[in-house]
């Protein structure tokens, strides 16, 4: 398969939502896109939306390294001495629950996919990305600004992201890497039933008195998060933030998609702490 115009990127977590637009999008856009998927048969639904030659599909799970060294390998193959141009750290899942109650192989499973994983998967593919000067997007949150009760655990990876992007993007200036982070809001992807039905299940197995203690902030969180997500604007959104992120001259080091995560990080901007938790409080109506 030719690379033609060198523009050759992975993305991670491509099976649905956020990364899956963004695979379709750059494929429209000529980009020969590797996407990250964990069963086949989503590799080839994907294909059938990009339409194209240019979507390959990579049997990729970021928490195994022998999965990372072997997607590397093949995307290797492919881009021969061109080298990466670009790497969407995508992959991503949300756990949700009070942190009295949040089990903790959970929690690790949590660092473990959104944090640790985009690293494992940075480093073995910066050699690729050095040989083209590539770049480096990774998906972030408006949540890693902005905590939100019982979104701890999703909150501290996006948070810790934050950090290894600022980190990152110091270290490889060097060799002209630009790295980028993006801060969507609330976004119209499956990740919302996923992590409802996580919060179910842990509601399932707490205590009886735990989920006495934390009835009202659960009531009022659960209300918020259905009326975002009725509000969640198209992935599509995104994925024109990681194109630009791709493809300006001099990108953006963070990109808040939408109206939502430009009002939360503002309001973490000019608001102190002890405002904002009264705010909060009166909008999720919790108790006090």
């Amino acid at each position: 398969m030719s690379i033609g115009n060198g523009r050759a990127v992975v993305i991670t977590g491509a099976s649905t939502g956020i990364g899956a637009a963004c695979a379709v999008h750059l494929d429209r856009l000529d980009f020969v896109v590797f996407a990250g998927v964990r069963k086949i048969e989503d590799g080839e639904a994907l294909q059938r939306q990009g339409g194209t030659n240019r979507l390959i599909p990579l049997i990729l799970d970021v928490t195994d390294d022998a999965s990372i060294q072997q997607s590397c390998a093949i995307v290797a193959e492919h881009v021969g001495t061109s080298g990466l141009f670009g790497l969407i750290n995508n992959a991503g899942i949300a756990v949700v629950g009070p942190l009295e109650a949040v089990p903790i192989p959970d929690l690790r499973r949590q660092f473990e996919i959104n944090l640790i994983g985009q690293v494992a998967v940075t480093q073995t593919f910066l050699p690729l990305i050095r040989t083209a000067r590539g770049r480096i997007v990774n998906m972030g949150s408006i949540a890693g600004r902005a905590a939100m009760p019982l979104m701890g655990p999703y909150s501290a990876s996006k948070f810790a992201l934050e950090a290894i992007t600022d980190a990152l993007r110091l270290e490889v200036q060097q060799w002209g890497i630009e790295v980028s982070i993006v801060e969507p809001g609330a976004i119209a992807t499956p990740i919302w039933d996923k992590s409802g039905k996580g919060a179910t299940d842990l509601e399932a197995a707490t205590t009886p008195e735990l989920r006495m203690l934390y009835a009202g902030v659960i009531a009022g969180v659960r209300k918020v998060v259905a009326e975002a997500a009725n509000r969640a604007i198209a992935p599509d959104a995104v994925a024109k933030a990681v194109e630009h992120a791709l493809t300006a001259p001099r990108p953006k080091t963070r990109y808040l998609v939408g109206a939502d995560a430009k009002f939360r990080a503002l309001m973490v901007k000019l608001l102190p702490d002890r405002v904002s938790d009264t705010v909060l409080t009166w909008v999720l109506k919790l108790p006090r």
